[in-house]
């Protein structure tokens, strides 16, 4: 059985396609990027980006080195305590800066690399640099240090720099900016890297990149916090997929079977014919038929139609002559129906019918003495139930 879908549905099913084909290009854009996720400097990553080997080697080392997968608003106690902070992609909430404030004022070293890092210092002067950040650079020592001298140079792209008038204590440079910097906060220590590089997969083995690692991390019984929450690695499973793609996948699945069912919900509920939409009801046709008499002032019409319908249908039921006079057809209705003996009654429907015959013809006629004989006029068809024969008629 071949499946018919009309015009609507198919405009619905085709709109829906078409979002349904560009989620999964966005999708495939901002997920397969330059920097994909496997390339984020993870302790898990084992990408030439990634930094699974500098983890491993720490823990090989006598490091006491642990993955940190909470906000950093609960970071615990910060004496004898380094926190590394590689390529954060995310701002901090106010919370977390607040705590990692103090947890560096209390004591506690901070390793923050990449060019949205100092967002979350104390101090930020760095400044992205995303042309820069394309290619390898050599970045030699600036000023003596047991860092620098440690590893006088160092490989790294950088994605950032510091700026130059600040009050941090510049490290290294590639000739032009300043790419590592070091600065005291209250009892402790802020180290910034302008990218991640020195601690990847792939920059590790570079000449000096080691060394300098190492070096930055000083005694080996301080505790390093790796921290794995930024890059969405989460204590809860709900958590790690809504930072995930995952997500993304989720809602075109949800968007898929939202056209599904308004298609089927659409075919397969009940069909009613719309009402016809009717532009006036018989009174306000009424109400505007005599505003327009009203506006042209002419009151004779009015009293003329009504009197030739009145006639009309008095004489076709009569059986009587169109052009019969007044007090013939009086006589008349007295003979069939027996309208009235009085002979005032008579005269009064001659009266109303002759002075509806001049009316007709009047153009100075006034409203009140017109509306006055059209109310007559509809006395005697209901007395004589004149048109209640028609009525039946039309509702058949």
């Amino acid at each position: 059985m071949s499946l018919k879908l009309n015009r609507k549905d198919r405009k619905l099913m085709l709109g829906a396609g078409i979002v349904f084909v560009l989620l999964v290009v966005v999708a495939l854009v901002f997920g397969s990027g330059g920097q994909g996720r496997d390339e984020y400097p993870s302790s898990y990553s084992t990408a030439s980006g990634g930094a699974k080997a500098a983890y491993l080697l720490l823990a090989d080392t006598g490091y006491k080195v642990q993955r940190w997968e909470k906000p950093l608003s609960y970071l615990p106690e910060a004496r004898a305590k380094i926190l590394i902070l590689a390529e954060p992609d995310e701002a901090p909430t106010r919370e977390e800066r607040e705590r990692l404030r103090t947890f560096i004022y209390n004591g506690g070293h901070v390793i923050a690399t990449g060019m949205f890092a100092g967002t979350f210092l104390p101090e930020n002067d760095s400044v992205p640099d995303v042309f820069s950040g394309m290619t390898w650079k050599t970045a030699s020592s600036l000023s003596p240090s047991q860092i620098t001298r440690a590893a006088p140079q160092i490989v790294l792209v950088p994605r950032a720099y510091w700026q130059s008038l600040s009050a941090a204590y510049p490290l290294y440079g590639d000739g032009t900016h300043t790419v590592v910097v070091k600065y005291p906060f209250g009892r402790g220590e802020v180290l910034w890297w302008a990218s991640a590089t020195p601690l990847t997969n792939a920059g590790l083995k570079e000449q000096g990149n080691l060394e300098f690692f190492l070096a930055c991390l000083g005694d080996q019984k301080n505790e390093i916090l790796w921290d794995e929450y930024i890059h969405g690695y989460r204590q809860t499973l709900a958590a790690s997929i809504v930072h995930s793609p995952v997500k993304w996948l989720a809602l075109q699945l949800v968007l898929l079977a939202a056209a599904v069912i308004a298609t089927f919900s659409r075919r397969s509920g009940p069909t009613a014919v719309p009402t016809g939409e009717v532009r006036l009801s018989p009174l306000e046709f009424v109400q505007t038929l005599g505003g327009l008499y009203e506006h042209a002032g002419t009151a004779s019409v009015a009293v003329d139609i009504c009197y030739r319908r009145f006639r009309y249908w008095l004489t076709r039921r009569l059986g009587v002559a169109g052009n019969i006079s007044s007090e013939d057809l009086a006589a008349a209705i007295h003979d069939r129906w027996g309208l009235s003996s009085d002979r005032v009654t008579g005269a009064r429907f001659i009266a109303t019918m002759k002075h509806c015959e001049s009316a007709s013809s009047d153009p100075f006629l006034r409203a009140p003495v017109a509306l006055h004989l059209l109310q007559e006029l509809d006395g005697y068809a209901a007395q004589l139930k004149l048109f209640q024969g028609i009525r039946k008629e039309r509702a058949r």
